[in-house]
């Protein structure tokens, strides 16, 4: 049979071809990188801005296609300009996924042996308690607030747009600030550790479609922020009184208490140093610290 096929049909014969271990390695990470782009569109601005792109790209097709030379000689010229101005247009969602690789801890994974990890708390469990108690207390009369929580990424930009604070988080403070006709009240409180830093702070507004329109500036305010940073956004409305949370681009609405201080928990416990084990004694960034036979020698 195949050399009938090769006989006949000489054009089907195909190259031998061998795969080794390093092209089944290379066709895994490439599988993953387009999985990656493809769910990066999907779940992002560029999913619409792709299907421009894809319908540009359709014109330019027919254009070599039916030789029209002014087109493809305007093209050949704008490919560069073209290139620029689509790392212009993608710079916040290329930003974010470069964030999201750094945030995974590869290393860690893989070698997990011969270190040991331990929770350092990025805030203590009265300032969630305080938190939670407000958000409820503003929730009960209909006072709007905007309340974002710093994580690893810094918010010092946005920090430098408001009044600086500087004070310990309670929620008699919390619920002062977005008081009704004070001075304080419009913006956004940023809360870092377990201080307030600033307050009366702008944000960056989100223009993500999957916004319904009944949401005003505070809620697109709060997802705005949480898509180009990694904190945590907590958002009183004025005309509802519910409580919403905004992470990551995502917005959710009407959360209870279970739910927030939940959040918040997940927040508080989220930071992660690792130890390394070194012959008996321990060894923290170069400085060792002292094992319990040294410590009861004393």
């Amino acid at each position: 049979m195949k050399v009938w096929i090769s006989n006949h049909f000489p054009w089907l014969k195909a190259p031998a071809i061998t795969i080794g271990i390093i092209d089944i390695i290379e066709i895994i990470i490439l599988s993953f990188l387009v999985y990656s782009v493809l769910v990066w569109i999907k779940r992002s601005r560029a999913w619409t801005l792709l299907k421009g792109m894809l319908l540009v790209g359709f014109f330019i097709a027919l254009a070599y296609l039916f030789n029209m030379d002014t087109l493809t000689f305007i093209i050949e010229k704008g490919l560069n300009i073209i290139f620029m101005a689509a790392l212009v247009i993608f710079q916040p969602e290329l930003r974010r996924v470069l964030e999201q690789l750094g945030e995974k801890e590869f290393f860690s994974n893989i070698i997990p042996a011969g270190t040991v990890k331990e929770v350092v708390q990025r805030c203590s469990d009265r300032t969630v308690n305080e938190i939670v108690r407000a958000s409820l207390e503003m929730a009960k009369v209909k006072t709007g607030a905007l309340m974002v929580i710093e994580e690893n990424e810094t918010l010092a930009e946005y920090e430098r747009t408001g009044i600086a604070i500087d004070a310990v988080v309670s929620s008699q403070l919390l619920i002062n600030i977005f008081e009704h006709n004070t001075p304080l009240h419009d913006g956004a409180v940023i809360i870092k550790g377990d201080k307030i830093v600033s307050a009366t702070c702008y944000l960056p507004l989100s223009d993500s479609q999957n916004l319904g329109k009944e949401l005003g500036t505070r809620h697109r305010a709060g997802v705005g922020v949480s898509e180009v940073t990694d904190s945590l956004t907590i958002i009183v409305s004025e005309e509802t009184g519910k409580i919403s949370i905004a992470k990551k681009g995502v917005l959710t609405r009407n959360v209870t208490e279970e739910i927030l201080r939940a959040q918040l928990i997940t927040l508080q416990n989220k930071s992660v140093n690792s130890r390394k084990l070194i012959s008996g004694g321990k060894f923290i960034f170069g400085r060792r610290e002292k094992t319990e036979a040294e410590k009861g020698s004393k």
